[in-house]
């Protein structure tokens, strides 16, 4: 039963994982030079001694050694070093080598990653770029995007030889919030409002975190910036569909100074997606092209902070934010996910037992006269109640756009029916519980373990309901 269940959950759950995953482009392997830059191919060592490959650009001319700087991706398994090249490419045109690689596949799944390998990952490109002929190694940093945002902190926190840090739509928030802001904000642009989003999608996500199934959901983003000593740089795009624009500016800079780090740089491009890109269609669609402007700041702030010329808090204006991130905290013991599991049981024994009891008894020929009709309704309205929200739910964050069906004063229709199930699962509990009373004399003592556990299931739906938010408006 626990490995069935388990592994059910484990289905169910699997989109939850973390920040939403890059697109990869379709290749692996090495890169041929782009116009007006050389292209080396290299080979490091990353966590627990895995061999990673990646490619070196930068200008062909000789000089004094120039700075360098690692991309790190987002989230996703085995991104090939090509879907960062545009950025590569204009950073290396502006006079950096630069560094990317095919992000690991091993130990990286849907239900399990972890930013500390992904740091050491990094932090190998790191060694393998400062040793990189006409590279300065003193002036070696990293760059990273989204998923990339937590990571390159981390490898900076953890090593001096990281000269700065770069972070693109980067969060100074746990995943399991920005996540989850990533899919209410969805919701809301299609006109939903009310439970489903305030109560219903955050008890998915805590759930999927309490099971484990939700990687890194808790990773704690503040504690880390406070022990970040490089410059910081900090670049979010106006229409960022995945992270808060507006609250994550803040929360960095607050935990930077409570550090010691004043040395910091927040920019925001107005037209820009999530990854600093052109977008046509406000950040549903990315664009081919980098922001303009964005990759001129990346090269003249490497180039100042590297030479010396430290930033002093130096902040913009945020962009304009419709709806505030919340704080998902994790569950309580009496909502955790044994509880949970205990209360489907019942649910599924009591809603189901009742009605396959009568009609075992109606196959045999025997008919007993139930002790009310309240105890059918009860039965099948609150199976769907009971059940329904969360696999609505799932259905909800299981695809790329979010299909919520019609939706009425800010309710999608389907909620609106789970909803009023849940009221008439109160309604029926009550009725049930009542006419058992009133009938207990003539009630079978066969008919009062059927009855007991409907009540007792009716009673239990009402905690679990108010979590899932159907009971809530």
């Amino acid at each position: 039963m626990k490995t069935a269940m388990t592994l059910l959950v484990a289905l169910l759950l699997g989109a939850l994982c973390a920040a939403p995953a890059s697109a990869a482009s379709p290749g692996r392997g090495p890169v041929p030079a782009p116009p007006g830059l050389k292209a080396t191919e290299v080979s490091f060592k990353g966590s627990g001694g895995l061999t990673l490959h990646g490619t070196v650009l930068a200008r062909p001319e000789k000089g004094a050694p120039r700075p360098g700087v690692v991309l790190v991706t987002g989230s996703g398994s085995g991104v090939p070093r090509d879907h960062l090249l545009t950025e590569a490419v204009e950073f290396a045109r502006r006079g950096l080598a630069v560094l990317i690689y095919d992000k690991r596949s091993e130990g990286y799944t849907d239900f399990h990653r972890d930013y500390s390998v992904l740091a050491g990952d990094a932090l190998g490109g790191l060694r393998a770029l400062r040793a990189q002929p006409g590279v300065d190694p003193g002036k070696v940093g990293m760059w990273g995007l989204s998923e990339g945002g937590w990571v390159v902190p981390l490898a900076a926190s953890r090593s001096p030889e990281v000269a700065f840090a770069i972070v693109v739509g980067g969060n100074a928030m746990p995943p399991i919030r920005q996540q989850n802001w990533n899919e209410v904000s969805d919701l809301r642009r299609v006109g939903v409002s009310g439970s489903l989003i305030d109560r219903g999608k955050p008890a998915l996500a805590r759930f999927a975190g309490d099971a484990g199934l939700f990687a890194e959901a808790y990773f704690d983003a503040q504690d880390v910036l406070e022990r970040v000593r490089q410059p910081l740089l900090g670049v979010w795009g106006g229409y960022d569909l995945q992270t808060p624009p507006g609250d994550n500016p803040p929360l960095f800079a607050k935990a930077l100074r409570k550090g010691g780090n004043t040395h910091y740089t927040f920019r925001f491009f107005p037209d820009a997606d999530h990854a600093a890109h052109r977008t046509p269609d406000g950040g549903i669609t990315r664009g081919p092209e980098l922001a303009p402007g964005y990759a001129d700041l990346v090269g003249t702030w490497v180039h100042d902070v590297t030479s010396g010329k430290l930033p002093e808090a130096d902040t913009a204006a945020p962009p304009h934010q419709e709806h505030a991130s919340t704080e998902v905290p994790p569950l309580p013991w009496w909502e955790s996910l044994w509880v949970h599991l205990g209360a489907a049981v019942l649910f599924l024994v009591a809603f189901t037992a009742y009605p396959l009891v009568a009609l075992a008894r109606r196959l045999r020929g025997r008919r007993v006269r139930p002790a009310t009709r309240w105890a059918r309704l009860l039965a099948g309205a609150g199976f769907v109640a009971a059940f329904g929200p969360f696999f609505y739910l799932f259905y909800l964050v299981a695809g790329s756009q979010p299909d919520p069906g019609p939706v009425l004063g800010g309710r999608p229709l389907p909620w609106l029916i789970l909803q009023a199930l849940a009221v008439a699962t109160v309604v029926a509990a009550i009725g049930t519980a009542v006419e058992w009373r009133r009938a207990a004399a003539a009630v079978a003592r066969t008919e009062r373990v059927r009855l007991g556990l409907l009540v007792a299931a009716g009673v239990v739906f009402v905690p679990w309901a108010v979590h899932w938010g159907v009971l809530m408006p």
